[in-house]
């Protein structure tokens, strides 16, 4: 009697080879800014992007704060005068993303206009803002009100500053980027952590357009950064003066405003060395 032929085994299947990490990589955040991959990766090498996203959980925090349940000592009227101000304002120190430019002699090259403002609009979710107008000049002490705010800025040495207009697309809100260039990191900080308290006395002055305005007497509300040797105040409110309700977005609001901050980590890039190649 003649045993059954054994059938031959399955053919054994090749598994497929990972293709490991993808060599094509990027942040939108920072590709949206306009960084290349190249300068994405030195940021990481630096430590950046851990810093932009601690920084960005704690804007969007803070701002939320300030656009709900945060209650601001408001100043009495004989301090403020006839001067705007925002009724809310909250600070924030330079963090080690901003290291290679903390001191001004390492990042010496003037500020521009067309470096800061390079585009009319500025995009986020479904916020477009239009820039109103632009000035940048060497009078930093001429820029603002308010002898707190003037001393903090002559004791940081500010050289210039840069300041923005932006409306709305659809005339709601209005906004204002100004960017203080100062010594060093020490001085930005405290000239953001001093506005916590000097702000019900002096701040900056708006820019004049005849396309956007902050409402006089109304509700505005406002962030400082600090970004090594710079210092960037955002400023906002709805255009009819009105106090924000729950359909009106401020966070969104402010980090379009914010967009204007692109050229300080290009900044960041120029400055720092690039590393040399692994092998």
């Amino acid at each position: 009697m003649t045993t059954p032929a054994t059938p031959p085994p399955a053919p054994a299947r090749k598994r497929r080879r990972s293709s490991g990490p993808a060599e094509s990589w990027s942040i939108p955040r920072l590709e949206e800014w306009g960084l290349t991959r190249t300068q994405q990766r030195l940021l990481l090498i630096l430590g950046s992007v851990a810093g932009v996203l601690i920084a960005a959980v704690a804007l969007t925090m803070g701002i939320s704060a300030i656009g709900n349940d945060f209650e601001p000592e408001r100043a009495t009227a004989s301090v403020i005068g006839t001067e705007p101000r925002p009724d809310a304002y909250r600070g924030w120190p330079s963090s080690a993303v901003f290291g290679p430019i903390a001191q001004s002699k390492a990042d010496p090259r003037p500020l521009t206009l067309k470096e800061l403002f390079p585009a009319r609009t500025l995009k986020e979710g479904r916020t477009t803002l239009r820039l109103a107008g632009t000035r940048l000049e060497s009078d930093c002490a001429g820029a603002v009100w308010g002898q707190g705010v003037v001393d903090l800025l002559v004791r940081g040495g500010c050289t210039q500053v840069a300041r923005g207009l932006y409306a709305s697309a659809d005339g709601r809100y209005v906004a204002q980027y100004t960017l203080f260039n100062l010594r060093d990191a020490a001085s930005a900080d405290a000239l953001v952590n001093g506005l916590t308290t000097l702000h019900r006395g002096g701040w900056v002055r708006p820019l004049e357009s005849a396309r956007a305005a902050f409402p006089s007497g109304g509700h505005t509300e406002s962030s400082g950064h600090a970004m090594g040797h710079y210092a960037g105040l955002v400023w906002f409110s709805r255009a009819d003066g009105a106090e924000p309700t729950p359909r009106d977005d401020f966070v969104s609001l402010a980090l379009t405003v914010r967009g204007t901050e692109k050229a300080i980590f290009r900044r960041i890039v120029a400055v720092a060395p690039v590393p040399a190649p692994s092998r």
